[in-house]
């Protein structure tokens, strides 16, 4: 059992999850959540409520945020009740949260002026792989900070990969997604295509599945597809939020552009809030 005590914000979809593997594990852990309701299963599970952010910087060793997108992340750092005002020199910050690599390392020089520790940890993987604790974890801080903090990483994931310093880690989640944005609307595409010309998806899944060009993706979104139903495993929305953060960082590739309209497309016509796969609702309709 770890002596490490263990602060977490953010108990969505992912949070919820990576803090269950965590207290399993043995991790004394204590929760925040805006929404109340959503501690519930945690404290039962044996978490303690923070009851503020203060509280949770005063009396953790190491705290990790898992937020939607940089303002939240932004916001439980700064101002007079955030984390730092109450930081204690020598603790430790990871965000978990994907965010643009400007924001990691804006968020790492504020830590750094306040003696604290700064780690940028976004995962690649969903709801299923932050339950089995089989996260990809893109690792950005020093090596005495990574060496540190491996344990937690080793419960969340099935691997953690220190990429460099605060920052490229972000850069790293933004690229994978993009990859993920490519796979699916490929795919996609390429099912559409093939029942306007008399190949069921059925068959046009398993063409893709048994051959070179399947992958884990496909395999994971395939009854989806064939379902035609699409609840949330990673939703459309976070997608849209991180390819526009690609081409803020500087992705100008010729694919990105088209990309990003597709799926900001599918996210205005009310998509947003459903797996990333709904790509398909949306191109079928063009």
């Amino acid at each position: 059992m770890s002596t490490l005590k263990l602060g977490w914000i953010g108990l969505g979809n992912m949070g919820n999850p990576m803090v269950m593997n965590l207290l399993k594990a043995g991790f004394e852990v204590s929760v925040f959540n805006r929404t109340k309701d959503k501690e519930a299963p945690l404290l039962t599970a044996g978490a303690k409520a923070a009851g503020n952010l203060q509280n949770l910087m005063k009396t953790c060793d190491v705290v990790l945020t898992m937020l939607s997108n940089d303002a939240a992340v932004k916001e439980v750092f700064e101002g007079s009740a955030g984390l730092l005002s109450a930081a204690s020199a020598g603790k430790t910050i990871i965000n978990m949260s994907t965010v643009s690599p400007e924001t990691s390392r804006y968020l790492n020089t504020i830590c750094n002026q306040h003696n604290v520790h700064f780690i940028d940890a976004p995962v690649s993987g969903s709801v299923k792989p932050a339950q089995d604790g089989t996260l990809v974890i893109l690792v950005g801080a020093s090596d005495e900070d990574f060496e540190a903090t491996k344990p937690i990483f080793d419960v969340l994931g099935k691997i953690a990969i220190h990429v460099g310093e605060p920052g490229v880690a972000s850069s790293a989640k933004l690229a994978i997604n993009y990859l993920l944005g490519l796979n699916l609307q490929g795919l996609a595409e390429t099912v559409l295509f093939a029942e306007k010309n008399g190949v069921s998806k059925e068959d046009m899944l398993n063409i893709i599945n048994q051959g070179a060009c399947g992958n884990g993706i496909t395999n994971i979104k395939t009854p989806l597809i064939l379902n035609d139903s699409y609840p949330a495993a990673f939703a459309m929305k976070h997608l849209v939020k991180d390819l526009r953060l690609a081409k803020e960082a500087g992705l100008g590739s010729p694919l990105i552009h088209p990309l990003y309209d597709s799926y900001a497309a599918a996210e205005k016509e009310g998509l947003g809030d459903q797996d990333v796969m709904a790509i398909i609702s949306s191109l079928k309709n063009k």
